[in-house]
């Protein structure tokens, strides 16, 4: 336990913090793996549907600092690749 009054601040920060960052993380993990549910599922158009919102959870954890800004990116870029190389092979 901390015993400055300093530590014992910056413990409460890292708390906070780290509550808040979970909530975001936890965000966009479920936005992630609800669109690879719906893209093995073949539904193409709720998967396109859904990528708007995948993409605003992914720039605001970015935002945040919770993942790095190419973390963000590259599965921005992976998911998109995903999607197109399903329909094309369904059409």
């Amino acid at each position: 336990m901390p015993i400055t009054k300093s530590a014992k601040k910056a413990l409460r920060q890292n708390k906070t913090r780290n509550a808040r960052n979970v909530v975001r993380k936890d965000a966009y993990k479920l936005q992630v793996t609800g669109f690879r549910k719906l893209v093995v599922a073949k539904k193409f158009e709720d998967a396109a549907k859904a990528i708007p919102a995948l993409f605003k959870a992914l720039d605001k954890a970015a935002k945040a600092k919770v993942i790095e800004k190419n973390k963000a990116s590259r599965l921005k870029s992976r998911l998109s690749q995903l999607i197109n190389k399903s329909t094309k092979a369904s059409s």
